[in-house]
């Protein structure tokens, strides 16, 4: 296993992303955007074609493969780094994957599709499996926790036990606690601090704090102004376990992650 952190890269086939929403909509941009992404470093690269922001509206499964499949085909023609597909939907799945995606990520932990789990068990995928409070309309309304580091820690052992049990291979099984989805400020501060308990957990840990909101909070800032923020976070996630940072800026995230991976293992890591 590499002793360096890997950057998934985040391309939004979407119109209503809270951070870059409606600025690769369009296939061909969204396909420049991730050859750059790639270009800047990323090692993974996340296609999503429905926003995941608090509020957001569902789309069709059938709108969101218009969306995202001629970007997945003309990317895997293009780089050989793995492409993962950003979905709940086992019909968008399974298309993606038809044209070269190799990772599924999906938001619900394979609740929201019963025919998700099946398939990630048939095509033989790894598969993040996120925690998430309520849905994306309605995580922000009030979230509420007695304890959110072990409720989240319970959670993923329960998913990851459910993807087991149905054939998921474990190597395969990647968690993430959900930055931002269905959690306020101090959840997600608590959370990031708690990463060692989750990492405990012996599974890939995916860490996605990207121009998230508890940093516009902190530094009172809007999205697009939340560059050092997203880089403390990405350090202090890396320092707490995270072995996959999913994030907007490649290329200055993959130089302050060095220095973190550094930190932890030692040397010089920048190559895989």
């Amino acid at each position: 296993m590499s002793r360096r952190t890997a950057l998934m890269g985040i391309l939004n086939v979407t119109p209503d992303s809270f951070s870059d929403g409606g600025r690769y909509l369009v296939a061909k941009k969204a396909v420049a955007r991730g050859l750059k992404l790639a270009e800047d470093g990323a090692d993974i690269i996340d296609i999503g074609g429905e926003s995941t922001r608090p509020g957001a509206r569902p789309v069709s499964a059938r709108e969101e493969i218009e969306r995202v499949i001629p970007v997945v085909r003309a990317l895997r023609r293009a780089l050989s780094i793995p492409l993962s597909i950003d979905t709940y939907k086992a019909q968008v799945a399974k298309a993606a994957l038809d044209e070269g995606a190799d990772l599924i990520n999906d938001i619900s932990a394979l609740r929201l599709d019963p025919d998700m789990v099946s398939l990630v068990a048939a095509e033989r995928v790894p598969v993040v499996l996120m925690h998430m409070q309520g849905t994306p309309k309605t995580m922000q309304e009030k979230p509420t926790y007695r304890d959110v580091v072990e409720e989240v820690k319970g959670f993923l052992l329960s998913r990851t036990d459910f993807a087991l049990q149905a054939g998921v291979g474990a190597e395969r099984i990647i968690i993430d606690p959900g930055i931002g989805f269905g959690k306020n400020l101090e959840h997600n501060l608590a959370l990031l601090r708690g990463l060692p308990a989750l990492a405990a957990l012996e599974r890939l840990l995916l860490v996605g704090p990207s121009r998230k909101t508890f940093i516009g909070k902190v530094l009172q800032l809007g999205p697009e102004d939340r560059l050092e923020g997203s880089l403390g976070a990405a350090v202090a996630a890396v320092l707490g376990g995270a072995r996959i940072v999913r994030i907007h800026d490649v290329k200055e995230t993959r130089r302050a992650v060095r220095i973190a991976d550094a930190i932890c293992y030692g040397g010089r890591r920048d190559e895989a």
